[in-house]
């Protein structure tokens, strides 16, 4: 069975698309040429790849399965390509990130800034995406790397654990909550929550917390990042969950009271996601031993709580 890569890209854009005219035009062919192409595609494998209507295309099951390989496939070809174009040039290539609200927010625009500095022949596509979604994409070859907070069940998959993320309430200095030791879920769940925009790994996380109580959050406003919630938060807008990390940090300049939040999940650990680490080109490996040592970095300045 012989299956091109130019086929196997056009197969990728057009379940992307999903179109085959918009498949095609992405790869600079006629829409007949890729209807032939994906055709032969087909009559090689033994199986439809898409169903076909006035609105578009969509996948079959084999065009699911197929879809799993291509993607792995053509990044696995990309490694290659900025591996050994290392060789005549600096250090070159694309990487694409799937990561947590934390990640995003909090200390990866800091490690990218650095990295990105110092090589400047690389370029980053960072996406803040969901846990299960985060798993998915590593699984499935639709991102090079994931960044996750909490246990990893998938199989095919190594995890390279690199920090702890724990979590804190952070409540206005004058507040009923600011000098208790500590509180649980339980304890927070009368009061209005400022958090994380709708769709964020956090927001998302608490959710799901809450209604295993059979209760629910309420949010009274949510925000794109961890500097806009600590300060509503500091105006007396609501209280909120943070990491941490980032509790302690705008404590130093707002006046907010943090509260240790006892719940077995409140303390996940950090885990880079990767389908084969000794794959990866070079540029990506040095990425991932740029984000490894962020653990003693925290580890210096989270002793307020410990």
């Amino acid at each position: 069975m012989h299956l091109d890569l130019t086929d196997l890209k056009l197969f990728v854009l057009i379940t992307e698309a999903p179109s085959l005219t918009k498949g095609a035009r992405k790869m600079f062919m006629s829409p007949a040429a890729a209807s032939v192409r994906i055709k032969g595609m087909e009559a090689r494998l033994g199986a439809t790849l898409f169903y076909r209507d006035s609105r578009g295309v969509e996948l079959t099951e084999a065009g699911r399965r197929l879809l799993v390989h291509a993607r792995i496939i053509l990044r696995q070809v990309g490694y290659v390509q900025s591996e050994f174009a290392a060789y005549a040039e600096a250090a070159s290539g694309h990487i694409r990130i799937f990561a947590n609200s934390t990640a995003v927010t909090e200390f990866l625009p800091e490690i990218l800034a650095r990295y990105l500095a110092d090589n400047p022949g690389v370029t980053v596509d960072l996406q803040e995406r969901l846990s299960r979604d985060i798993v998915r994409g590593v699984l499935e070859g639709a991102t090079d790397m994931g960044i996750i907070a909490g246990p990893v069940s998938a199989t095919g998959i190594e995890v390279i654990k690199f920090s702890t993320d724990r979590l804190v309430v952070i409540v206005p200095k004058a507040h009923e909550l600011a000098d208790r030791g500590e509180v649980k879920l339980t304890h927070i769940l009368g009061y209005q929550h400022v958090g994380l925009h709708a769709g964020s790994t956090l927001s998302s996380f608490l959710r799901e917390r809450a209604e295993e109580l059979g209760s629910q959050l309420s949010w009274r406003i949510q925000l794109a990042s961890f500097e806009a919630v600590c300060r509503m938060v500091e105006a007396g807008v609501g209280i909120s969950v943070v990491p941490e990390s980032a509790a302690l940090r705008h404590s130093r300049t707002m006046a907010l009271s943090v509260v240790p939040l006892t719940e077995p999940w409140a303390v996940r650990e950090r885990s880079i996601l990767v389908r084969e680490l000794d794959a990866l080109p070079g540029c990506i490996k040095k990425l991932i031993a740029a984000i490894r040592p962020l653990a003693e970095v925290e580890g210096e300045g989270n002793q307020r709580l410990s």
